[in-house]
This record gives structure tokens, C-alpha cells and sequence, in this order.
């Protein structure tokens, strides 16, 4: 394996982009605003960058951008007298950036239209997409280890920005499977580097054995996550305590636990690929004496609680954002188990091609449809959630890789139904997100089902 990045892929225009922004930010010293979105890949994202620019002495700001919202970019252009870096968002806005008057570095790895051939930008914009080198931006590469490769590019030291690049890519769930491509190239990297440390086991966090089973939500056991009581009798049942540390589970109860939990999802319908997870690879980050997981889950919460600067203070070493981190995260995995707990008991709607739910927990909304895919509703159809906005509705899709596989592309099905009805949208083609109008959503949900349904023909799907 390459020691340095250079080599990490052959195709030209990962040099030729890398280079570009290397050299655009070297040459204009000073103060940086870098405009992130604010989930747990993007503040992942902020975190690698923000350390990169303190220590070439460059003063960083850090603005979190929510959604799909060219107006606010926009506006936070046009109020920006400096450089800018913008990060897990923006390659569909390309024609924002030629017009200000300061350099401007966009670190994306969502598809955009005409990908991989963006259009010919000035010497003061540059853009990264591993989508232009034939990397996969939805599998082999998140914004985080984007982040967290350009910072190396900038400057070797920053290899040990690992923990943030691991983070990001955990909640941007690229390890389920385990990390591929230039993720992997990565990891692998750091684990030579002792920068993380590999280990298989359970996916399953909480001081006691009863703590963890209860609070989980990926997996989320139908019958268990949410329900302590039932997690008490499930536990007793296999001769285990639940009052026993998670962490001090020996092996042989370390697998029954395993093959009892792994019946039930069995029985609850849960693809192969989810099933794998329950037992998986884990990543512990040395220099923070904490599992990775762990650490993107704090993030993640961070940034649903309105909180993300917490997040990248996380990175700065400040010791009150690790307890403000853990609050978080409680909180939440309860809005998380509170909605799943919603979707088991109550069900979805559902059209020909789609399914569909509203969510109460706004901020939640998108992590509780990824995991209602996975682990609840019908396997054969993505799946939509709406949450309330000012005179708008968020709207969060999830699919699961099986379904692109058979054609399903989420990004160009929700960016045309939302264009539909004045909206917009936008992401990858198995999780993608728009704002519509709240008049709009019958129409955005007749257009999003008729497109999936030439994407992914009833036939093929039942097959």
C-alpha cells in the first residue's frame, strides 16, 4: 500500500482536483469560514478541516447549513467578506461560487448533474468530488474522509485527523459491510498507523447487557428496543444478567446473546446485509479512549439537538462538549426509539412503489427512515418521511443499497417530484432529502411513486 495519498488512485483528476484545492488554499492565508451541514458526516467533516486550517495559523469560523437550502448558501455568500470551504453539500449549486470575490474550496460527495464532468469553474473555485474519479461518493467515500484526505494532502500531520474521518464515514453508515474502496484505503492506513484499532463484536452500547438491548435501535429488535421489560425476560431466558457489563460479556455469552437476537431479526423480516451487522467490525480510536461508533453517535446527536459547533469542539479538546455529547446522544436515541416504537406499532402508508410517514421529531426524522428500512417496513420499497417547517415540509428518503442494485435512484426521483411542486432536492441514490411546499406533498408523493415505479418495476422487485 502507498504511504502517502498521491497514489491512492490512479485516475488523473483525483490529482488534478486535490492539487487545485491545495494550492487555492495555501495561497490566500487568513481567516476561513467553513459552511458544513449539520449531521454527524458534516460536523465529522468540520471537525478535520477546522483543526487543518488552526494549524497552518488560519483562523477558522464554522457555519452549519440544515437541508437542501440554496438560499441560505446564498445569503451566507453574500455575508461572507473571506475565503470560504463548503463541505458535505453545495455540488449542486456550482453557479454560486464563481461570482464571490473570494476563494472558495467545495468538498462534496454527493452526485450532481453532469457528474463526473463538472463544469469549467475559475482559478479562485475549486471542487472535489470523488464522484469525478470514479469513486462511488454513496459506498466508497463520505464527506469526512474527503475532509480528512484533503487535510493529509495539505499536510501529512493531519493522518491523525483519523478519528473524524472514521466518525463520518460511521454516520454516513459507509461501514456496514465493512469500509470499501478508498474508505478502506483509509482505515487501513490508520490501523498501520495505530491511529485505530480494529476488533469484531456486537453493535451494541450501554454500560449493562439490559441498557444495551433496551436502547438499541441498529439493530432495532421488534419486541425489545424500547421495551425493558421484555429485554429483562429475553436476557434471563438465555441465562444471562441483565444487570451484567456490556463490556466484561464473555464468549460464550457474547454468543448466545448473538444468535438469540439474531432469530429474532430473522423472524422480523430484516435483510441479510442488516442481519451481518448485528455482529460487525468495531474501531476503537486510541487517542480518545472511545469506540468509534460511539463517537459518530455524539456527533450525530450534537448536531440533531441544534448543537453542532459542540461537535467540533469535541475536536478542539474541549473538555464540557464530551458531557454536553453524551446528553445529546441520550436524547437522541430516545426521539429515535420514541418514533421507530410509532412505525412498529402503527404502521406506514403505503402507495404502489413507496411508503411513507410523518415524524414529530424533526431533527430525527432522516435517521428514523433509515432505520424503519432496514429494520421494519417493507424491504421492497423506499421509503419517505416528512417533518414540518415554516409553510414547508422536510422530507427524508431511504432505500438500502439492494434496491439501487435493482435500479432505484432516490436522489433523481425526490430532486424531480420536489422541482415538481417549487421544491428542491437532491443526495445520493439511496438516501436523498428535499423541501417542499406543505400544499405540495400530494403531488411530490404521486410523482416521487410514479418515478420509483419506473425505476423499480413491481415484477422485478417481487422477484
Amino acid at each position: 500500500m502507498p504511504s502517502g495519498p498521491d497514489g491512492f488512485v490512479s485516475d488523473p483528476a483525483y490529482g488534478r482536483e486535490f492539487t487545485k484545492a491545495r494550492e487555492v488554499l495555501l495561497a490566500h492565508p487568513g481567516r476561513w469560514r467553513v459552511i458544513y451541514h449539520y449531521d454527524g458526516d458534516g460536523i465529522a467533516s468540520a471537525c478535520s478541516l477546522v483543526r487543518m486550517l488552526e494549524r497552518l495559523g488560519y483562523p477558522p469560523y464554522a457555519t452549519p447549513l440544515q437541508g437542501v437550502e440554496r438560499e441560505r448558501m446564498h445569503t451566507l455568500l453574500q455575508g461572507t467578506h473571506g475565503p470560504v470551504i463548503v463541505v458535505d453539500t453545495g455540488a449542486s449549486w456550482l453557479d454560486l461560487y464563481p461570482p464571490h470575490p473570494h476563494p472558495v474550496i467545495v468538498l462534496d460527495h454527493h452526485q450532481y448533474e453532469g457528474a463526473p464532468r463538472p463544469p469549467e469553474l475559475p482559478a479562485h473555485v475549486a471542487f472535489v468530488n470523488p464522484v469525478d474519479w470514479g469513486v462511488d461518493g454513496m459506498r466508497e467515500m463520505c464527506a469526512a474522509t474527503l475532509s480528512w484526505l484533503f487535510s493529509v494532502f495539505v499536510d501529512p500531520v493531519n493522518w491523525d485527523n483519523a478519528p473524524w474521518g472514521l466518525s463520518g464515514g460511521i454516520a454516513d453508515r459507509q461501514h456496514v459491510g465493512g469500509f470499501s474502496g478508498l474508505n478502506a484505503t483509509l482505515v487501513n492506513e490508520a490501523v498501520q498507523r495505530s491511529l485505530i484499532q480494529k476488533r469484531p463484536g456486537l453493535a451494541l452500547f450501554g454500560p449493562t447487557l439490559g441498557e444495551a438491548v433496551t436502547r438499541s435501535i441498529d439493530p432495532f429488535v421488534k419486541g425489545l428496543s424500547g421495551r425493558p421489560e421484555a429485554v429483562t425476560a429475553f436476557l434471563q431466558s438465555i441465562d444471562l444478567d441483565p444487570k451484567h457489563e456490556t463490556s466484561g460479556l464473555d464468549a460464550g455469552g457474547e454468543r448466545r446473546l448473538h444468535q438469540a437476537l439474531l432469530a429474532k431479526l430473522v423472524r422480523q423480516g430484516v435483510r441479510p446485509e442488516f442481519l451481518e451487522s448485528l455482529r460487525r467490525e468495531r474501531y476503537r480510536l486510541p487517542s480518545l479512549g472511545v469506540d468509534g461508533e460511539e463517537l459518530s453517535n455524539w456527533q450525530n446527536a450534537l448536531g440533531r439537538a441544534a448543537e453542532p459547533g459542540r461537535g467540533i469542539a469535541l475536536a478542539l479538546g474541549d473538555p464540557s462538549a464530551w458531557d454536553a455529547a453524551r446528553r445529546a446522544e441520550n436524547a437522541w436515541r430516545t426521539a429515535i426509539l420514541t418514533g421507530m416504537r410509532r412505525v412498529e406499532d402503527g404502521g406506514v402508508n403505503s402507495l404502489s412503489a413507496i411508503q411513507w410517514f410523518e415524524s414529530a421529531e424533526t431533527t430525527y426524522a432522516g435517521t428514523q427512515a433509515g432505520l424503519a428500512m432496514n429494520y421494519l417496513v417493507d424491504p421492497t420499497r423506499p421509503l419517505v418521511v416528512f417533518s414540518a417547517g415554516q409553510g414547508v415540509w422536510k422530507v427524508s428518503g431511504r432505500g438500502t443499497t439492494w434496491l439501487v442494485s435493482r435500479g432505484l435512484d432516490l436522489a433523481v426521483a425526490l430532486r424531480a417530484a420536489a422541482s415538481a411542486v417549487g421544491g428542491e432536492g437532491g443526495g445520493h441514490k439511496v438516501a436523498s432529502g428535499a423541501t417542499i411546499p406543505t400544499e405540495g406533498r400530494p403531488k411530490f408523493l404521486e410523482e416521487t411513486n410514479r418515478i420509483v415505479a419506473e425505476q423499480l418495476p413491481r415484477t422485478e422487485v417481487a422477484a
